[in-house]
């Protein structure tokens, strides 16, 4: 290659000189991403073999601004101009004065191989190659290009209208003007850009697709119904969709194909495709683009279910459950105040015992405050307030607990203590009354088995706080007769929680979801791929998650997070849920989070 074809790579374009950009491939990303274009006023050369497609692309604009107009977002003229800065084609001839190329055609690496090949024989010598890939190698697309200094990733998040995060992706042959340029460009857009370099998935879809195959995994195993493990993680963790609604989304054999490259680069078990995944996907069933997928549609392309054979009926509620007009709460922590104040406003009776009256009384004026704020927020009436109080009568001993329906313990998270509470749980409380624990990592038959009535032990597991959080995880053992599961799943409605039925292992639904997703990303940092703040942004922008992953285990405490983590690990058996050092590393030194004032990050002391 002569010194005349070598781009001038020395001084970095302004964004504003990346004026003509072409989009090659007009599927729903390169659509969306011509529409950001276009809108921040750009002219932007569509391209698409299909003509069908690039027709597609025009009337999905022309709907969008039209849309935006009767909103009132834009005027008509504004409109118009945005129009006739989208022109298609169907030859990559139509890029040879574009300033940028943004491919997002199929992953498939040889059709993208074959777009850049095609695209140097064209494209002037400083004109930047972009790829829309998440799961391919970049640096591999740029090795095989003609001029690879000028080839990276940029990585936009669908729909790519609405979804602020944008990767900027270099690999080691990148010129860093060229990744200046293009996260200026995302900048001007109204985007956030974030710098990574190359590997599958980046950090966004890095941690995500990992979830979403776990929970793939979980539901083949028939641990939990689809319904239920998406409930629990909305519910649980907060999140917009549960995991299989978004595999179904995102396109099942698309995960397929983010997962096998993940797997070919970490060797991993935690990314290795859930045979599910590959099953769906080789029966033409991969989500709601083919009408069917985890869940079945009213239609290709539409996003609303219908009833299928996996459906839950509402006449199959179960056997008929136990009267319970009286519940019992052990316990004197926050988690236990606030499950004594869900059932008292619920109208049951409440006992909230401790290990003296003196902690049951301090436990409930914990709830008297929690109550006065909802009263002052106008959610409760004071008559409301004074009638739930009285509900709750504390007692400083387990014996108050001889005449409830329903006892609940809330201690400390230690099988010790909590099998000695219900050695005396089986002394004290009446024939027929049930015995739940509200553990989030212990075997709840470790608990039924320290009773002489297994059968009447069950899991409730709440989530702090529990007057505001709705998801109760239901836990069965093998021994937990089916009247009693029946009865607590009636009492959740009662206190307007969603029951999510699952069985007796390690983490439940949401932790053995949730916990193996937050040690990824705590050794994403250990191994330098991205700071802290890019992972968290990521995850919020790209995922739609309310926390980034180091803010939420800062808040749930390192040392918590730590002891699930172990469980898990020892459960499962699997090196990829070991937790990681670095998380070890910051337990030894006191570092918990919050509540120590530095975690992840230092916080400060009130």
């Amino acid at each position: 290659m002569g010194p005349q074809s070598t781009p001038d790579l020395s001084t970095p374009p302004s964004p504003l000189s990346l004026s003509t950009i072409a989009v090659v491939g007009l599927g729903t990303m390169g659509t969306g991403i011509a529409e950001v274009l276009t809108r921040a006023g750009r002219e932007v050369i569509g391209i698409d073999t299909d003509e069908a497609a690039a027709r597609q692309a025009v009337a999905t604009l022309e709907a969008a601004t039209a849309r935006a107009v009767a909103r009132e977002r834009i005027t008509e003229r504004e409109r118009q101009d945005i129009l006739a800065r989208f022109r298609t084609f169907t030859d990559l001839q139509a890029a040879a004065d574009a300033d940028l190329v943004i491919e997002v055609v199929p992953e498939d690496y040889e059709l993208k191989r074959q777009v850049f090949a095609g695209l140097d024989a064209v494209v002037r010598a400083d004109t930047i190659l972009a790829t829309g890939t998440n799961a391919l190698s970049v640096t591999r697309l740029a090795a095989d290009s003609q001029r690879p200094e000028r080839v990276l990733g940029v990585h936009f998040f669908n729909p790519a209208p609405a979804m602020k995060l944008v990767e900027v992706v270099s690999s080691v042959l990148t010129a860093p003007t060229a990744v200046a340029a293009v996260t200026e460009l995302a900048r001007d857009l109204g985007k956030d850009p974030i710098a990574v370099g190359d590997r599958p998935g980046f950090v966004a879809d890095g941690l995500l697709f990992g979830y979403l195959n776990q929970a793939a995994a979980m539901y083949e195993a028939r641990y939990a119904t689809r319904e239920d493990i998406d409930a629990a993680m909305r519910l649980g963790c907060g999140l917009p969709m549960g995991p299989l609604a978004l595999l179904d989304l995102i396109g099942v054999d698309t995960a397929r194909t983010v997962l096998e490259a993940m797997y070919a680069e970490s060797q991993d078990r935690l990314h290795a495709p859930a045979p599910i995944l590959g099953q769906l996907a080789e029966a033409g069933l991969t989500g709601r683009k083919a009408g069917r997928g985890f869940y079945t549609y009213d239609a290709p392309g539409s996003g609303t279910t219908v009833p299928d054979a996996e459906s839950p009926a509402a006449a199959d509620e179960l056997a008929a459950g136990r009267t319970v007009s009286s519940v019992g709460v052990a316990g004197s922590g926050t988690m236990a105040s606030g499950i004594a104040e869900v059932f008292a406003k619920a109208g049951f009776k409440v006992v909230l015992a401790a290990r003296s009256l003196e902690k049951a009384e301090k436990a409930k004026a914990r709830i008297a405050k929690s109550l006065g704020r909802s009263v002052d927020k106008g959610r409760l009436t004071p008559e409301a307030r004074d009638t739930t109080l009285a509900s709750i009568t504390p007692a400083g001993a387990l014996d108050a607990f001889a005449d409830v329906d329903l006892a609940v313990e809330a201690v400390a998270e230690d099988l010790a203590v909590k099998q000695e509470l219900f050695r005396t749980l089986d002394k004290v409380c009446k024939p027929g009354a049930i015995l739940a624990t509200t553990t989030s990592s212990l075997p709840v038959v470790a608990c039924a088995r320290a009773t002489s009535r297994p059968e009447d032990v069950i899991g409730m597991h709440f989530f702090n706080p529990a007057p505001a959080m709705k998801l109760v995880e239901v836990v069965r053992t093998v021994l937990t007769a089916d009247d009693v599961h029946a009865t607590v799943r009636a009492v959740c409605a009662k206190v307007r929680k969603h029951p999510v039925d699952c069985g007796d292992r390690a983490g439940f639904i949401v932790n053995a979801l949730l916990f193996p997703y937050l040690n990824n990303a705590i050794k994403m940092v250990e191994e330098h791929y991205a700071s802290l703040d890019d992972i968290d942004a990521a995850m919020k922008l790209g995922g739609g998650y309310p926390m980034g992953p180091f803010e939420l285990l800062d808040v749930v405490g390192l040392d918590v997070s730590l002891a699930i983590e172990k469980v898990l690990h020892a459960e499962f058996r699997d090196p990829g849920l070991a937790p990681a050092p670095l998380l070890e590393h910051l337990v030894a030194a006191g570092c918990l989070g919050r509540k120590t004032g530095r975690g992840f990050r230092e916080y400060a002391r009130r």
